[in-house]
């Protein structure tokens, strides 16, 4: 969705000097014979009903809705986005190729770049061996894109997200595309308990907030429900005064917002998102000094402006939702992450 439009985007605001105009947008843990375990015993399991069968080979359902079957376990893994390389690593596993913007975890850092998300270069790809290539099924959706990867030859499997329940449902593919199901069980469990633990937090104080987005020529986007950052204000029960409000612009799941509809809405807090890395100024540092925003009510109260990370909620969406958690609650309650 989002993500799409923002690597040309944040090229862009990196050229840009004026203010406003430069703002845009391990291993597998499943069950495996006993070391030790006698010949004899090892082939009564085997053909006793309850044994466990073969991890391989395994069909699966990605999240384009394709078919895929891994023949055996994957050893070397491409990745063409940070969202599936943070996917691979949350489930155990590591890659070769990467594409040019991931900087997370670490480790990926090391693989080999296979160019960008939009564009990766199917003979870097091919040079790396690989026996699984892991797409964004958000970026992999555009038609060319996804033909691009499919014609490479090499089995591919498409997560991403742009959900709460896409980062769910991501983990649970890579769990069963790498045999690590019991690693993305507990991660699963483990994002689950962040978001009771976030609401718990925010305890029943009704907080309305916009998650704020802004391109070349100075247009404002609020992040919808519809889209990442959007569903992460709403499942921690956070009031989006532009829910209900048409998708407007070129970025799916953002509208369009007006100065005079800002300060109609006037929000407790914004979080506002700058996908540009330094120098690029910071929306949040922007938006301040704009008059018609002075009056706001995040404006006028401390710290009620807050830089999002735009890491965390647009550019690489995924297991990370934990933290994103952590950084909302934070930002509301005004008490460091995890307290």
């Amino acid at each position: 969705m989002l993500r799409r439009f923002c690597l040309a985007l944040s090229t862009a605001l990196l050229l840009l000097a004026v203010p406003l105009a430069a703002i845009a947008c391990g291993g597998d843990d499943d069950a495996k014979p006993t070391p030790g375990t006698s010949p004899t015993a090892a082939a009564t399991a085997a053909s006793s009903p309850t044994a466990v069968a073969a991890a391989y080979p395994v069909k699966v359902t990605d999240l384009l809705g394709r078919s895929v079957e891994i023949k055996a376990k994957p050893k070397a893994i491409v990745a063409l986005s940070p969202s599936a390389t943070e996917f691979v690593y949350a489930a155990g596993g590591t890659i070769v190729g990467r594409t040019s913007s991931v900087n997370y975890p670490e480790a990926a850092k090391a693989a080999a770049d296979v160019g960008t998300a939009y564009q990766p270069n199917p003979e870097k790809i091919l040079a790396l061996k690989p026996d699984l290539i892991v797409g964004d099924s958000i970026i992999g959706g555009q038609p060319a894109l996804r033909k691009l990867v499919e014609d490479i030859g090499v089995p591919v499997v498409f997560a991403g997200a742009d959900s709460y329940q896409k980062v769910i449902d991501g983990l649970t593919l890579m769990g069963k595309v790498l045999d690590t199901s019991n690693t993305t069980k507990q991660k699963v469990a483990d994002i689950e308990k962040a978001l009771a633990d976030a609401k718990t937090a925010l305890g029943t104080t009704k907080v309305s907030a916009l998650a704020l987005i802004a391109d070349r020529d100075q247009t404002l986007y609020a992040a919808k429900p519809s889209s990442y950052a959007g569903d992460v204000l709403a499942k921690l029960g956070i009031t989006n005064p532009a829910a209900t409000q048409p998708d407007a612009g070129p970025f799916p799941g953002y509208t369009a917002v007006s100065a005079e509809k800002l300060i109609e809405y006037n929000p407790d807090f914004l979080f506002a998102i700058t996908p540009a890395p330094e120098p690029a100024p910071r929306l949040s540092k922007l938006i301040p000094t704009i008059p018609p925003f002075k009056g706001l009510k995040s404006v006028t109260t401390p710290n009620h402006v807050v830089e999002a990370s735009s890491q965390l909620f647009l550019e690489a969406p995924g297991p990370r939702v934990i933290e994103a958690f952590k950084a909302i609650v934070a930002a509301v309650t005004g008490k460091p992450a995890g307290n």
